[in-house]
């Protein structure tokens, strides 16, 4: 079973869960899926530590002490299910992110970190500190990985490597990647979409 992990970036693995190269581009089915992808990259999924249902900013919960957010009776599925909603959401706001020209990216960016439940938090890295965004405890998976990659893609840009970041030429594939090459003229995500490509662009040749 191919893995999640690609770039090592939720960022960009994330928008990659939806692959339009495949025959059935979904790659988060079901959320067992969803829950495989959230342990390669070490992310919790499911239940919300701390949180009880119906519980309020304040501390205010509806439920017994001790109740989790989707153990509810009968309810765990339902919640699950919520859950792979919210993050397929998520993911398509992501990936219009992503397809942005480096112009508007950056615009694009600031408003999808807007809709976000996220604080800030000095981290020591290093002995250096650095301000970094964080979700609030009790967020859900969704809001988890999108405050996680919105701190990426920031990480992305400090790097210098914000022009860098693409998506895939060869269609019908967008997956996203960052051009690491020394020229920075790579095109396509992967060695399977530049042969594809070049392959494609041979036939059309000799068709002429």
């Amino acid at each position: 079973m191919r893995q999640y992990v690609d770039t090592g970036l939720v960022a960009l693995d994330l928008a990659n869960t939806w692959d339009e190269y495949l025959d059935e581009p979904e790659r988060l089915p079901d959320p067992a899926a969803l829950r495989r992808f959230c342990e390669e990259f070490g992310e919790p999924f499911g239940r919300t530590p701390g949180r009880r249902v119906g519980e309020e900013p304040g501390g205010r919960a509806g439920k017994e002490p001790g109740e989790l957010a989707g153990e509810e009776p009968g309810g765990q599925a339902d919640f699950l299910e919520s859950e792979l909603a919210a993050v397929r959401e998520m993911r398509g706001r992501l990936r219009a992110v992503l397809a942005c020209e480096v112009p508007e990216r950056t615009r694009a960016l600031t408003r999808f970190t807007a809709g976000l439940s996220a604080r800030v938090e000095v981290e020591d890295v290093d002995g250096v500190p650095v301000l970094r965004l964080v979700a609030p405890d009790g967020a859900g998976t969704a809001d988890r990985l999108a405050v996680r990659a919105v701190r990426e893609l920031l990480d992305v840009a400090a790097a210098g490597d914000w022009v860098r970041l693409r998506l895939c030429a060869a269609a019908p594939c967008r997956d996203a990647f960052i051009d690491r090459s020394r020229p920075g003229r790579r095109q396509f995500c992967s060695t399977r979409c530049a042969n594809r490509a070049h392959a494609a662009a041979s036939r059309a040749r000799h068709r002429t």
